[in-house]
């Protein structure tokens, strides 16, 4: 039996996972969740798989949870400072990490320290502050396991794989909503539309970042530091199907593949069971009722943000922190409106264009350095309104 905690519980991920554990009722066990705002669910999953931590985002959240989860055992806390108690609990096995964004970094960084398994939903906490997590991971014995679906898949193709031999790994990305958008037309699009993915269900935030395919840049950095691999072996193909999540391109001239459903619990699933597999939720995969398999390379004037994320791998430093920070702020300020979704584009330009990156130590520089970045991208966007 497995103790599972869950940061980030109410959302597309701690859903899924909780779906996981809710079929596996004798292999797992939900030791704490961390929410957000959403008391309500959050309520629900205390009834239901009774942790023994809760937190929330605000003290005032903590003492209205109380009251709608009724009567229960499990200690409710608050604030970043709970988030990182419920990562760091000492009942926890798995700590399942999947707040979004930046916020996601303490209590990721928390349960490293635990030397918890840490299964990596949260892919900024990687792209801001890679080499600190490694370095953490190692001091103190963690394990992390990655969740997302192309991680997942690099994950399982470099098993019992000599790295010498890998000539060149291969993330897919779907091209999201706006992959067969007349250019022209882009300029136009709203936030309404940049929210319908084509294959996937997931948070707001990583849903427009797949209609600008900066979530792939975002994963090429992260699958840097994951997996210690040089910037000029890492690459990006555009797959509408989903269904190759990963490649790994050998020197001898074998390319190994991993294929699944578009169905996220199959990842958050070999994070929970690794080393070993469980019985899948989902049907088999049925290639002959897909039909085809298509890939494509990376239109860089419909997903000009792949060039800006590309730099940022290879330059290193405070720049996958600054993009990071200024990407946050601009998708933000689109979904509520504030400006349009060449905006989005705009911002981080203006942000980056002569931003000049530099070292960073421990945590106390990356927080700094995001700080830094977030409040000038919000001047540059209401200068601009």
């Amino acid at each position: 039996m497995k103790n599972v905690a869950i940061l980030g519980s109410t959302g597309t991920i701690g859903l899924n996972t909780l779906d996981i554990v809710r079929r596996n009722p004798r292999r797992f066990r939900i030791s704490a969740l961390a929410a957000g705002f959403n008391l309500k669910l959050l309520a629900d999953q205390i009834r239901e798989f009774r942790p023994g931590l809760v937190s929330v985002a605000k003290k005032e959240d903590a003492d209205a949870l109380a009251r709608l989860a009724g009567r229960t055992r499990s200690l409710v806390t608050f604030g970043v400072e709970g988030a990182e108690d419920v990562a760091a609990y000492d009942r926890n096995d798995v700590v399942v990490s999947a707040i979004t964004g930046t916020n996601g970094l303490r209590p990721t960084l928390a349960a490293v320290r635990a030397g918890k398994a840490v299964a990596l939903a949260n892919k900024e906490s990687m792209v801001v502050a890679g080499p600190l997590l490694r370095r953490e991971a190692r001091r103190y014995g963690a394990a992390i396991i990655p969740v997302d679906s192309e991680h997942s898949g690099i994950f399982q193709c470099l098993a019992g794989q000599d790295r010498k031999a890998v000539a060149a790994v291969t993330l897919t990305a779907s091209g999201g909503p706006f992959l067969r958008t007349p250019l022209r037309e882009m300029a136009r699009k709203t936030v309404d539309e940049a929210l319908a993915h084509p294959r996937w269900k997931m948070g707001k935030k990583v849903t427009v970042d797949s209609a600008t395919l900066m979530n792939k840049g975002l994963e090429l950095i992260e699958a840097h530091h994951l997996f210690d691999l040089p910037p000029e072996k890492l690459r990006v193909l555009v797959h509408p199907q989903s269904i190759v999540h990963a490649l790994v391109a050998l020197r001898d001239g074998s390319v190994l593949a991993q294929l699944s459903p578009t169905d996220m619990r199959l990842p958050i699933q070999y994070a929970l069971t690794y080393p070993e597999r469980g019985e899948s939720p989902l049907p088999p995969l049925d290639l002959a009722a897909v039909e085809r398999l298509e890939f494509y390379p990376v239109d860089e004037r419909r997903y000009p943000l792949m060039k800006t994320a590309r730099r940022a791998l290879e330059e290193g430093g405070s720049l996958p922190v600054a993009l990071n920070a200024a990407n946050e702020v601009a998708v933000e300020a689109f979904l509520a409106g504030r400006v349009g979704f060449p905006g989005i584009y705009g911002t981080i330009s203006a942000v980056l264009d002569n931003y000049r990156p530099r070292p960073l130590g421990g945590l106390d520089d990356i927080l700094a350095e995001d700080s830094l970045v977030r409040e000038r991208a919000r001047r540059i966007i209401k200068k601009r309104n």
